[in-house]
């Protein structure tokens, strides 16, 4: 299957989770083999130098582990406050329906260790950007961020080449 069929499967779901926002449910593509696999060779084509990849929860876990494993590399999770067991750095952020916090092990990392940032979609770029931050708190450092979905009308991209600008974004679908 090519790339544009898989992601021809993704539905726009209007008003979800919130009124005003169209949710994109990717949940059609990763539920058939063929396209998900399109969706992991298209990704890993988008990055080949990365020594680990770090993706952030949910949606992005599911991407990121397969990609992971696809690779032969490393996953470094950043959760949701309160989900790591051992120490953590914190950082708060801003998304486009409220305010939020990520957290990553403070031992994820050699010093220096190169990641790809994985996620499932750039919005705002709020959550994208708190991870990159905390990559750098825990000794990582970040080149490249890999989306499956960049929402255009949100700004994400200005935001993170504002905030990050030494950092290459890839998307797969711009809608």
């Amino acid at each position: 299957m090519k790339i544009d069929e898989a992601l021809a499967l993704i539905k726009p779901v209007p008003n979800f989770p919130h009124a005003g926002i169209l949710f994109q449910d990717i949940t059609p593509l990763l539920s058939h083999p063929e396209a998900f696999s399109a969706l992991v060779d298209a990704l890993s084509n988008l990055d080949s130098d990365s020594g680990c990849i770090v993706a952030i929860e949910a949606r992005g876990f599911i991407i990121g582990a397969a990609l992971a494993l696809h690779r032969g590399v490393g996953f470094v999770p950043v959760r949701k406050r309160g989900k790591l067991p051992r120490l953590i750095f914190q950082e708060q952020y801003s998304l486009e329906y409220g305010d939020d916090c990520l957290e990553i092990h403070q031992d994820a990392f050699d010093q220096g260790s190169h990641a790809l940032v994985v996620d499932d979609v750039l919005a705002t770029g709020g959550t994208i950007s708190a991870a990159i931050n905390l990559i750098k708190k825990a000794g990582g450092t970040v080149n490249k961020v890999v989306v499956l979905i960049e929402i255009a009308e949100l700004h994400g991209r200005q935001r993170l080449k504002a905030e990050h600008p030494h950092v290459t974004i890839e998307s797969l679908l711009t809608v």
